[in-house]
């Protein structure tokens, strides 16, 4: 038998050894396994989702400078230089296709190689996230890519079920793309679906309505009620930009919404909601009638229990929309909605990442919140 003292020395040679391999590792930390090499690339059919089109990509008619930007080109310079740049983001662009392949892929180019953020995982910033139909039309997550650099050709899923089945692939909530194509196994069947011709339910709101802090791009409020409504949704959140702008409600006025949602208040304080929030509505009933238009109160943080000025700017701010709210009822604005925002994450202080933007299991709160009142505006 070898003495303590022999095997000592043994165990120092080894792991001086694996150092010598990974010198990136500290002197005396567990041993790293070799990385596996990655599994050659099966034979794809690649497929260009700009042939048949996205979801949630309004103004197709006009002119963008990047395929895949939320506004068009018309925006910019009329919008400020914040929003322009935010506008470059895909949140919301959900895409649509048929496939009896037992294996997806995507390859896509993203406009930045910043790929997530500090309350931001890169699956949510970067990534796409896939859903599909159950056997009872049920949209279900299925998978996602995980990018770590700026050009991405990843296995999304393998081994699905037999049989042809529909498909959702979100793209990410904080990078713009260049370029998206999905591949399929080599003569499988393969239907791009366009977008569907209902009118979507549009949303101009914060970071929150941008997706901050999902941890995948189907997590959002906005894309859950998308799934519940099966309905296009448009998503003009605008991180810290969210402000009730007559130059972003000049362009809301040109999409033919089934509801209109504005979610502004986080990036507001009462005295902007008292001098914004009317015109704005003003100017989306002038342009639509008859379309419904809900405001909605900004989300109380996580910690306002403990933070009592942070409460009492909640107070204000909600006053000042319930006010501006009940003065366009009394003008005779008909068709308005109004959803409360003192539980939009919850009232446990479990609802947020870092106080302010929800994590999945806020963003499912707010949804549950908003599903009732659009039901409501959208006669269901």
């Amino acid at each position: 038998m070898k003495s303590p003292v022999l095997l000592t020395a043994l165990f120092a040679t080894a792991v001086l050894s694996l150092h010598a391999q990974n010198p990136a590792a500290p002197a005396g930390a567990p041993p790293v396994p070799p990385r596996a090499a990655p599994a050659p690339e099966p034979k794809l059919d690649w497929y260009d989702v700009t042939k048949w089109g996205v979801e949630g990509r309004a103004w197709g008619d006009l002119e963008r400078l990047r395929w895949f930007d939320r506004l068009p080109a018309v925006a910019d310079g009329k919008v400020t230089a914040a929003v322009w740049g935010l506008s470059r983001d895909s949140a919301g662009m959900m895409v649509r296709f048929k496939t009896d392949s037992k294996l997806i892929w995507a390859h896509y180019v993203l406009r930045s190689e910043r790929l997530a953020g500090p309350n931001m995982t890169a699956i949510g910033a970067s990534g796409l996230d896939l859903y599909a139909r159950d056997e009872h039309g049920t949209w279900r997550w299925v998978g996602v890519t995980k990018p770590d650099k700026k050009e991405i050709r990843q296995e999304i899923v393998n081994g699905l079920a037999p049989g042809t089945h529909e498909f959702a692939l979100y793209l990410p909530l904080y990078n713009g793309i260049e370029s998206l194509e999905i591949g399929a196994a080599a003569g499988a069947q393969f239907e791009g679906l366009k977008p569907r011709d209902a009118k979507p339910i549009v949303f101009y709101g914060t970071s929150i309505t941008h997706g901050a802090s999902a941890s995948r791009p189907g997590m959002v409020h906005t894309a859950i009620l998308g799934r519940h409504f099966d309905r296009p949704v448009i998503n003009l959140g605008f991180s810290g930009n969210g402000r009730m702008d007559a130059a972003v409600g000049e362009l809301l006025a040109k999409v033919d919404a089934a509801v209109y949602v504005i979610d502004c208040l986080p990036n507001m304080g009462p005295a902007d909601v008292r001098l914004k929030c009317q015109p704005l509505v003003k100017q989306l009933r002038a342009a639509h009638p008859e379309t419904p238009i809900v405001l909605v109160e900004d989300r109380r943080f996580a910690n306002t229990w403990i933070r009592p000025e942070r409460q009492k700017f909640h107070d204000d701010n909600h006053a000042a929309l319930r006010e501006s709210f009940e003065s366009l009822q009394k003008e005779g604005l008909t068709k308005l909605y109004y959803i409360p925002g003192d539980n939009l994450i919850g009232d446990d202080a479990e609802g947020a990442t870092d106080g302010s933007h929800p994590n999945d299991l806020g963003f499912v709160r707010q949804a549950a919140i908003f599903e009732p009142i659009l039901r409501q505006a959208l006669g269901q």
